[in-house]
């Protein structure tokens, strides 16, 4: 009998999705997905969280609420750390506990730690933990992750790999991949854009050890593994000039990206006149109020390749 594992389609399922998935059909198990964000699973998930959440968190409880009863298992790792000397956002590493204590009738919670702060090498043992739920033969498990995680590097490079048409404007889209991504949440910002005839630029589209390289030279220490990738995201927009904006795509609550994203708005305005915007989502956001917001950035951009040097690089 096929056992079902579910997803919430939230948080960092826009970035493991891929690895996730490959590797518990590798082990014969069959992947369910809550359905995309709707009007439901962001009430539900509003109403089944703690007012002070964040709205990604707050939709993870929707999430689960939409698929806990069609599922033998729910994946829901708690996550300290994915890199070494780096940790993620707090709210990761408690999101069981949440889940646990504010939704009834769930089924079993796969709530393996990932923790790869000391050392990468502790992958191996995460990966056996959970595959222990799905078959007892540690080679087979181990197999099974590596053919996933060889699957989800070449997804990666095949983004990385993506040609802009050379015509058109070009627009850095930052943030959280769960802001970028989920479109009911940022309500289509990014197709928003291309709808404009513009092209669309994420960090997922650049090679992360470039990233990695610009973020070494920041002066200060980025203990946060998405603050890294934005910050040396913007870095290298700024030193390649390979952009005509930056859109930083944030949510209010977020403790990481109150921080990120004043320091990166600072450091485009100190080192470049590219145009920039904070688009700061909460529940009451409306999309009148989205589109505007873009219609101005866009005039900007505009105004910028007529009077660069009287246009002010932020909106």
């Amino acid at each position: 009998m096929t056992v079902n594992v579910g997803i919430p389609r939230a948080l960092l399922y826009y970035e493991y999705y891929p690895l996730w998935n490959a590797f518990f059909e590798n082990l014969g198990a069959k992947v369910v997905l809550s359905e995309k964000t709707n009007k439901k699973i962001f009430d539900d998930g509003i109403k089944n969280t703690v007012d002070e959440a964040c709205i990604p968190i707050k939709l993870f409880h929707g999430h689960v609420m939409n698929i806990k009863d069609e599922v033998d298992y729910l994946f829901i790792p708690r996550i300290k750390s994915i890199a070494k000397d780096e940790y993620i956002c707090p709210k990761f590493c408690g999101l069981p506990e949440m889940i646990k204590h504010a939704i009834k009738d769930l089924p079993t919670i796969i709530s393996t730690e990932i923790n790869l702060f000391k050392s990468t090498k502790g992958i191996k043992k995460t990966v056996c933990e959970v595959g222990k739920y799905f078959s007892d033969d540690e080679k087979n498990i181990l197999s099974a992750y590596e053919r996933a995680y060889y699957k989800y590097r070449n997804d990666k490079k095949a983004m990385q790999n993506k040609r802009n048409t050379e015509n058109n404007k070009k627009i850095m889209i930052m943030g959280h991949p769960y802001h970028l991504y989920d479109v009911y949440l940022n309500m289509n910002t990014l197709e928003k854009f291309e709808a404009k005839e513009v092209d669309v630029v994420t960090p997922e589209m650049i090679d992360i050890k470039t990233i990695n390289e610009y973020a070494k030279k920041f002066e200060g220490n980025l203990y946060w593994t998405f603050a890294r990738k934005l910050i040396g995201t913007t870095m290298y927009l700024v030193d390649r000039k390979n952009v005509d904006g930056i859109i930083y795509i944030s949510t209010f609550g977020c403790g990481v990206d109150s921080v990120v994203g004043d320091l990166v708005e600072k450091y485009i305005r100190r080192k470049s006149n590219i145009p920039f915007m904070l688009l700061t989502l909460d529940e009451h956001s409306g999309e009148a109020g989205i589109n505007t917001r873009i219609e101005a950035f866009m005039d900007m951009v505009k105004w910028r390749d007529k009077f660069e040097n009287n246009i002010p690089a932020h909106g």
